[in-house]
């Protein structure tokens, strides 16, 4: 079961085992610069507001009832990342993919979990994720483009331009699993608290240094047997308030003007796992900026490089806080 609650996703699966609950809420965040450097991770800047598909029923498109969910707003080329929280830390395996596109490997989407390539993520091992995994430690950042330019993973892969958004599957871990594991007493992560067309798709942005762990509880860990999915629509910012009547938040600073302020960026490593390799496939995708310069549209305007100085080194035990605040 999956619910709403205060701009958070709620999973919950209760008939496995009652502490097998996971929260997952949309960051807005820096756009980095596109520029092939590499960068710390950007801060969390609050959350993005979520509104149920079916309270929109007459206002949205036809298709996204059909698939239900909830929706979010962005502007064009802002970014996100995507927080996890187990809080009684039960452990979950979560794909996640960009339109049809399974943001871990590339491929198209699978109902069904992955062990080679694994093309999914294990909660609360892994607190965050930001982009596309393209090298091992790398990534690329999710960024919001409008469906039908060629920007987004999906068109570029598949050469359709048809669904955009995000997709969502969990699954639990078997609770007999749960039971017999001694790392379940561990404490878990914690965070404190337009055009016609509708649609926006995911666009692989600037390099972003972030390992994706792999699964070491093993592949017969997970209960394949039960599952919740979610489709996450992405709508422009101006259809947002069409449909809401609500104001959507305003746009983020850009990344030099938060460094220039001196507000922190983030290291995250946890030498006690080891990261997937990264995909060929998403490596081979055009970059936003990579993408615009071959159109012949130049690159979106705060793509300055920054040098950030105040990186602050997360821990993987206790608390993680990753936010900042202009």
């Amino acid at each position: 079961m999956v619910t709403l609650e205060h701009d958070s996703l709620v999973f919950r699966f209760p008939e496995v085992h009652p502490d097998a609950v996971m929260e997952l809420d949309f960051q807005r965040t820096l756009r980095i610069p596109d520029d092939n450097r590499d960068y710390p991770l950007p801060p969390g800047l609050g959350c993005f507001p979520l509104a149920h598909v079916d309270d929109y029923r007459d206002r949205v498109p036809e298709a996204w009832v059909e698939h239900g969910g909830v929706f979010l707003p962005m502007y064009q080329a802002e970014a996100l990342w995507i927080w996890f929280e187990s809080p009684r830390g039960y452990p979950f395996a979560v794909k996640v993919a960009a339109g049809k596109i399974n943001a871990l490997t590339g491929e198209s989407w699978r109902d069904e979990l992955s062990r080679r390539p694994q093309d999914y993520l294990v909660v609360p091992d892994q607190p965050w994720l930001d982009g596309f995994c393209v090298a091992k430690g790398l990534i690329r950042q999710f960024v919001a483009m409008p469906l039908g330019e060629g920007y987004s993973v999906e068109e570029q892969l598949t050469g359709a331009a048809e669904h955009g958004g995000i997709q969502l599957l969990v699954h639990p871990m078997k609770a007999e699993v749960y039971r017999a594991d001694p790392r379940r007493a561990a404490l878990p992560y914690k965070m404190p608290a337009l055009e016609a067309c509708f649609d926006m798709g995911l666009a692989p942005g600037g390099l972003m240094r972030q390992e994706i762990y792999e699964d070491e509880y093993g592949f017969a860990s997970w209960d394949r047997s039960v599952r919740s999915r979610c489709f996450v629509h992405i709508v422009n910012s101006l259809q947002y308030a069409a449909i809401t009547g609500q104001a959507p938040p305003t746009e983020p600073p850009t990344a030099a003007d938060y460094t220039a302020a001196g507000l922190p960026w983030f290291e995250y490593y946890d030498s006690d796992r080891k990261a997937l390799a990264g995909a060929p496939r998403l490596a081979g995708v055009d970059s936003v900026a990579a993408k615009a310069i071959k159109s012949g549209k130049g690159v979106l305007p705060g793509n300055e490089p920054v040098s950030p100085t105040n990186v602050r080194k997360l821990s993987p035990h206790g608390a993680v806080v990753r936010e900042g605040k202009m």
